[in-house]
């Protein structure tokens, strides 16, 4: 019982037997070698994971940080101009995936809107 049969080639050697089976019957008179077992993949360091999430995120959260810093500074001065940008900022912010942020500078410009309309009156 010949274990790689020549079928009817007389010139054709037969290959070396590293003592494994036959796996892979299409590949006639190829052995397979298992001696060097080899990964090819591709390796994902701590650099390359969502770097560029963070740079949309960066680009995004401007209009929230400025919309929030300006409906601070409307507490103090010109409310209605300040507390308004402040709430548009908030929505442009909000449109741009930073929620946390619009929200902020949305409900602190209205609080301000709503406080020089309906409470500094009677103080």
């Amino acid at each position: 019982m010949d274990q790689y049969p020549n079928r009817g080639m007389k010139d054709v050697e037969e290959p070396p037997n590293y003592g494994e089976e036959r796996k892979n019957q299409d590949f006639v008179g190829v052995e397979p070698d298992s001696s060097r077992d080899e990964e090819f993949a591709t390796e994902i360091t701590a650099d390359d994971v969502g770097s560029e999430v963070n740079e949309d995120i960066d680009g995004n959260t401007t209009f929230g940080w400025v919309g929030i810093a300006l409906s601070i500074i409307s507490f103090f001065i010109w409310p209605i101009i300040f507390g308004t940008a402040g709430i548009v900022l908030g929505f442009m912010s909000r449109s741009r995936g930073a929620d946390a942020l619009g929200n902020i500078a949305i409900a602190a410009g209205a609080v301000s809107i709503l406080i020089t309309l309906f409470i500094l009156p009677f103080v």
